[in-house]
């Protein structure tokens, strides 16, 4: 795998970007490991990371959900959010990964359920891992498609055939994404940015006919209050400037107004977009947290890299849960609630119960005969 990134593995994942970073790191994860085995390896960048969940009788598969992360590869895919049906990826790409999970349970000689993550770079395929076991993404699956897919396993793995049962292959026109539940707010000192260590310590869904009011949905579940107007304060990687102009000029013509760090405020003056520049907390005061302590930003996007960028940013993140500010530290996470907050800006969203989804498809007659 192509990357200028590692990521090490002891007791705890940690990802690496400098030189001198990884040669420090060695020398303290050596006095901890000991004699014990110290993982070294590679990950794919701008990478987007695929559950699978599948049901197999060791000659038949059956395909339960296809969840496409919302974070990129990289972050835990217990703190991902992610989406049913996959929303951005091709169709020739969702063949090939239903022809590989096939493929793998059959070799595999699954009888029941079995999980595999795969990432997709430039349509390129690449197996994470694979789990001949039930996954804590199968309430999520069951709940978005109507198929009970747990008690549908567990009848497999006392004899029944797949056939048995009728399953034909998933057709609804709606989404469901899943959204993790953090508890930064319950741990004073303890940091929101993301990373191959799961953090979180719940879940919670949203359902509905597009992608937006769905994410807006997750949002809501999960205790996030997504703002529609107020303060965006923008700090992100020179690596994801290009990206976050999109979003920032889509909130800024949703009324929002727009601040960033000097970096990030020229590069987006230089685009047109009037910002105010706003200092870091290491450049003085007033800086950005006096900001979020005075309720003066509504919305934060923030990505970083590098152990002293970090390091340096923590009282920024800190002051944010304190804040209860919305805050996103992915590209693909400042997309998706761009496109909650559009939606919910109609003033349409609908609460309706899980049984109108599926009453409407054919899906209830499968639902039904389990």
């Amino acid at each position: 795998m192509k990357s200028n990134s590692i990521l090490i593995n002891t007791s705890r994942g940690e990802i690496i970007n400098e030189k001198d970073e990884f040669f420090k790191y060695i020398k303290r994860a050596l006095k901890i490991t000991k004699n014990s085995p110290l993982l070294i390896d590679s990950y794919l960048k701008s990478a987007v990371e695929i559950d699978v969940d599948a049901i197999s009788d060791g000659k038949k598969v059956y395909i339960a959900g296809i969840m496409e992360h919302i974070e990129e590869a990289g972050i835990h895919s217990g703190d991902s959010a992610c989406v049913i049906p996959p929303y951005t990826l091709n169709k020739f790409i969702i063949k090939k990964i239903e022809e590989q999970t096939t493929k793998l349970a059959i070799a595999l000689k699954v009888k029941g359920l079995i999980n595999i993550q795969f990432a997709v770079q430039n349509n390129d395929i690449y197996i994470i891992e694979a789990n001949p076991r039930a996954s804590r993404t199968v309430p999520f699956v069951a709940k978005a498609t109507g198929i009970p897919i747990a008690k549908i396993a567990a009848l497999i793995m006392l004899g029944k055939k797949l056939d048995s049962f009728k399953l034909k292959k998933n057709y609804y026109d709606h989404i469901a994404v899943k959204e993790s539940v953090f508890p930064f707010s319950k741990f004073d000192g303890s940091d929101i940015i993301l990373g191959p260590e799961m953090k979180s310590t719940g879940e919670a869904m949203g359902i509905d006919y597009n992608f937006g009011k769905a994410f807006a949905k997750s949002q809501l579940s999960a205790n996030v209050d997504l703002p529609l107007k107020g303060n965006l304060f923008v700090s992100v990687r020179n690596t994801d400037k290009q990206f976050v102009y999109e979003h920032v000029k889509n909130l800024k013509s949703l009324g929002f107004k727009i601040s960033a760090t000097k970096g990030t405020a020229n590069f987006l003056n230089e685009k047109n977009i009037d910002c105010i520049s706003i200092k870091k907390v290491k450049e003085g005061k007033p800086n950005i947290v006096s900001f979020i302590n005075e309720k003066k930003i509504n919305l934060i996007f923030n990505t970083t890299e590098g152990a002293r960028a970090i390091k340096d940013s923590f009282t920024l993140r800190r002051a944010a849960i304190n804040n209860k500010i919305p805050y996103y530290t992915t590209m693909a996470g400042a997309k998706a609630v761009v496109e909650a907050i559009r939606e919910l800006s109609k003033q349409n969203l609908e609460i309706s119960s899980l049984q109108k989804y599926f009453f409407k498809t054919k899906l209830n007659k499968v639902i039904k005969s389990v």
